[in-house]
């Protein structure tokens, strides 16, 4: 098994976005996603890329990607966060997970940043095994919001509503 682990290019979104699909039914969501594969080219490899991607390749098919992209902590400063790591099914336990988060820790210690965060399914006990052997601290204490795409409009609506 020949694996290369490296920076994503554009010709990689096609097989991004399957893996992402793929992520999406393990997830128990498989109609929840709605990126393209053009959506992905344009936001990370235009002008200001949104995102930075990393591509586990195995015999020159991409069978796992580490998605990652800047944030701010008001308490800690730079961080980055890992948005998705995912490994197609067929290549689970075969080390892919561990290299990719090995090139995101290695990423992140060069641009000098705090913190990497990113979220866990509380009910995926593999994964947060992993990450807690790993020396990762998942915090059970935390709960994750999220104000979608209609709460947002919905949200907005009120507040025109208020200035009335």
């Amino acid at each position: 098994m020949d694996v290369n682990i490296r920076k994503a290019v554009v010709q990689d979104m096609p097989q991004v976005l399957d893996l992402i699909r793929e992520l999406a039914v393990f997830e128990r969501e498989p109609d929840a996603v709605e990126i393209t594969i053009s959506d992905l080219q344009n936001d990370g490899f235009g002008k200001h890329p949104a995102f930075e991607c990393f591509v586990a390749e195995v015999d020159g098919k991409v069978e796992g990607i580490a998605l990652v992209y800047n944030r701010y902590s008001t308490w800690k400063g730079r961080v980055l966060h890992l948005e998705d790591l995912i490994v197609s099914q067929k290549m689970r336990g075969s080390g892919l997970g561990s290299a990719l988060l090995d090139e995101v820790v290695r990423y992140g210690s060069q641009l000098g940043v705090k913190r990497i965060c990113w979220e866990v399914l509380d009910w995926n006990e593999p994964a947060i095994g992993f990450y807690q052997k790993k020396g990762a601290d998942v915090k059970r204490d935390w709960d994750v919001v999220h104000l979608n795409e209609i709460g947002i409009k919905n949200y907005l609506d009120t507040l025109d509503d208020a200035r009335i």
